[in-house]
């Protein structure tokens, strides 16, 4: 059975960055590519989200482009265009595609304000609870990610979805996993086997060893994770995104936002029961 990640992006965009992402891991893991162009979303398709509906002419055109970008792939790759909204165009495919990823370009000019992508990516863990990675468009440059840094918060968690696919995505990539724990001034420091246990719990790696941890403080988590992600050169920044924290009314003051927001290079944000 083949595996898949569903694309979400500005696909007539100038640069397509995540496209080009996707489309490097689609080949190393393997899997084939959905590109799913959402007609009428502000971040997805900027240039046609103010009409209730598309042309025959405008969705002819529309589609025959995505066929020929598609051509273009270096792994087979399947187009899905849909006038319905966001959340029931992404379940929809997650239901026919049961995607390993869905992978989420942000976007690549500052005329899209930043509280849509945040309102995009509440929607999909939402509505459709999928491992998600977000790319910049500007400021990273390696491939494969091998470092990649995971960022807990010291409590237990249950991954939902496709949990293993950090396994997978390691093992495709021949890369290692660090965990980064940051502490402010209003938490203390919880024991390093307690917030390994957390990790061990998942059973993301055969083994998580005790010197992959690194502890720190700082007065600003996101600050202090991003800080860690450059010092070790990680490559990609992973989260478990908590439903309580990320999804709720204040996701917009989350740490998981802020990260999303602020990372020069790709974020993977694992979606959890709680």
């Amino acid at each position: 059975m083949a595996a898949f990640l569903v694309v979400l992006s500005d696909f007539f965009a100038v640069s397509n960055r995540a496209l080009s992402y996707a489309a490097d891991l689609a080949c190393l893991m393997p899997a084939e590519l959905v590109l799913l162009h959402v007609a009428h979303d502000e971040l997805l398709a900027p240039e046609q989200q103010e009409y209730q509906s598309l042309t025959r002419r405008t969705a002819r055109s529309t589609a025959v482009a995505l066929e020929q970008l598609a051509h273009q792939q270096p792994v087979a790759t399947t187009v899905r265009v849909s006038e319905q909204q966001l959340p029931a165009a992404v379940q929809e495919a997650v239901r026919e595609h049961h995607p390993l990823l869905l992978v989420l370009s942000q976007p690549g000019s500052g005329a899209t304000p930043w509280k849509v992508v945040v309102d995009t990516a509440t929607t999909l863990l939402l509505h459709a609870p999928h491992p998600l990675l977000v790319i910049p468009q500007v400021g990273w440059e390696q491939f494969p990610p091998r470092r990649l840094l995971l960022a807990v918060d010291g409590e237990p968690f249950e991954l939902a979805g496709r949990s293993q696919v950090l396994r997978q995505l390691l093992a495709a990539t021949a890369g290692t996993l660090s965990v980064v724990h940051v502490t402010d001034d209003g938490h203390a420091l919880p024991n390093a086997q307690a917030v390994l246990a957390t990790v061990r719990d998942q059973d993301v790696l055969d083994e998580v060893p005790d010197n992959c941890l690194r502890q720190v403080y700082h007065p600003n988590p996101t600050e202090g994770i991003l800080r860690e992600a450059a010092h070790q050169k990680a490559d990609m920044l992973v989260l478990v995104a908590r439903r309580h924290s990320f999804l709720g009314s204040l996701f917009h003051r989350s740490i998981t936002a802020d990260v999303v927001r602020e990372s020069p290079i790709p974020v993977l944000l694992l979606p959890a029961d709680d």
